[in-house]
């Protein structure tokens, strides 16, 4: 489906079928052969690419190894540990994550469980962030005041 609709770019997600939502990154490592080949594919149809990965330094080293454009941290633990006022600790693995992939020639997307309460010292605190991907709280947050003003206060906090 992804060379039929030929995006700008995709994101590799390690979820079952029956997954909801993810729960996790890739094990850059142990999948680096099948990721390499995927990749190879998209790469060569003018399709960016990037893996979805934890925040730690040997997936990002590994998610290099496959080929890829970039990468996208999994920020589940960012928001959980946000949410419990440890804001600096918070912020400690993705900023490390985040200078290696810029070491290692990767760009840097980040998404899950980003919000307008935590995205602003996400993005503060986190270098060479390009892109965020948020979906359920943008959504919820809509709810209550309207997609296009959500939309312009994540593009504020995000500036």
């Amino acid at each position: 489906m992804v060379l039929e609709v030929r995006p700008t770019q995709v994101t590799l997600v390690p979820d079952s079928v029956d997954a909801i939502t993810s729960n996790a990154g890739w094990d850059t490592i142990q999948h680096k052969a099948f990721l390499k080949e995927v990749i190879a594919t998209f790469k060569e149809n003018g399709i960016r690419t990037s893996i979805f990965v934890d925040p730690e330094v040997s997936m990002v080293e590994g998610a290099a190894e496959t080929g890829t454009d970039r990468i996208e941290l999994y920020t589940e633990s960012y928001a959980k540990t946000y949410a419990a006022g440890k804001h600096k600790k918070a912020v400690t693995a993705f900023s490390k994550a985040a200078e290696v992939a810029h070491s290692l020639g990767l760009g840097l997307n980040a998404g899950h469980d980003l919000s307008l309460d935590n995205i602003k010292y996400f993005k503060e605190n986190v270098p060479h962030l390009l892109e965020v991907s948020i979906g359920h709280a943008l959504i919820c947050e809509s709810l209550y005041f309207g997609l296009d003003n959500v939309v312009n206060m994540y593009l504020n906090k995000l500036k």
